[in-house]
């Protein structure tokens, strides 16, 4: 059987939707997302925790499926893509992490406002990655020279990452915020953890709306970049979507857990530009050579792992 095709039948889309949205009614009204609090470092851990878990046994359980199915070749080679790419889009995400850290703390948002806004802002992203990779599946089907293209934006994305990993975005000039701000009738002062208020029979947004949209946008624009890295390891749009889907809805709990200590991995972001540039340089060499699944897996595991490595080394010679 070719390794190639989707494997992602009516029934397992249906069903594994259908878990996505009973863990995230379960996140807003039984698991305390309704209400306000500060997630300890405890918490933070343990949700990562399940969360890890959940991915690995969905691919223990995926395997065990397809080895009955359609044979232990394809189910060996589609657990070791969706592995590989949760690996990818998990080590992505904590480039979000420090930009949650720097909008809030652009923002003063409370530690106990924050989980509902990353509560909001990981159910946009949700359906924003959903339209994307189903999109990036039909284009890739159609166009399949434009992995290509998807190759040379990551290597150029990965040498920009590299060259400003020291630089932090001025979020004052960013258009998105100064669009929202010109648009919308913003409220000044502390309203909680509402995003909008009634003053005098008209509607105010409160600026932890305006948070809101620059978590959204910011996921937009990680979207871009973490959609084309794990085409690189599988165009089949069930792996690309299940560990896709995975890596966000741990993102909230991995930002508590590396809040307090993110400045402690600040060399992250040169292990990640280099995981992107190697992705795209993956991509580009396609014709001449395909670098085996396994390969990829150790290669990014190598990368982050010698990132986290060298931030730990560099940061206790400060202590």
């Amino acid at each position: 059987m070719n390794t190639s095709i989707s494997i992602g039948e009516p029934w397992m889309w249906a069903a594994f939707i259908g878990f996505v949205l009973v863990m995230l009614v379960l996140d807003l009204f039984v698991f305390g997302g309704n209400k306000a609090h500060k997630v300890s470092a405890k918490e933070a851990a343990s949700w990562t925790l399940v969360w890890v878990s959940l991915a690995l046994l969905f691919n223990a359980g995926l395997w065990w499926y397809l080895s009955g199915s359609v044979g232990q070749v394809v189910a060996d080679h589609k657990a070791l893509e969706f592995l590989t790419g949760y690996l990818i889009e998990k080590s992505l995400s904590v480039d979000n992490v420090f930009i949650f850290l720097l909008i809030f703390s652009a923002f003063h948002v409370p530690a106990e406002y924050q989980r509902r806004v990353l509560v909001y802002g990981v159910l946009g992203a949700i359906v924003l990655r959903a339209v994307m990779i189903l999109a990036g599946a039909w284009v890739v089907r159609e166009f399949s020279w434009v992995l290509y293209i998807f190759g040379a934006f990551l290597v150029v994305t990965g040498i920009r990452m590299l060259v400003m990993a020291e630089t932090e975005p001025d979020l004052e000039k960013n258009p998105v915020l100064k669009f929202a701000r010109r648009h919308l009738r913003i409220s000044a002062g502390d309203h909680g953890e509402k995003f909008s208020v009634m003053k005098d029979g008209v509607r105010y947004f409160t600026p932890l709306f305006l948070v809101l949209i620059l978590i959204e946008a910011s996921d937009l624009v990680f979207a871009v970049d973490s959609i084309p890295a794990i085409f690189a390891i599988t165009t089949d749009p069930f792996i690309v979507f299940t560990s896709n889907i995975f890596a966000i809805m741990g993102l909230r709990a991995l930002y508590f857990l590396m809040a307090d200590v993110a400045d402690r991995f600040h060399m992250l972001k040169y292990g990640l530009a280099m995981v992107l540039a190697f992705i795209g340089t993956k991509m580009l060499i396609v014709p001449w050579y395909h670098v085996p699944v396994a390969a990829s897996l150790i290669i990014v595991a190598v990368l982050i792992g010698a990132s986290v490595v060298a931030s730990l080394i560099a940061t206790s010679k400060r202590l």
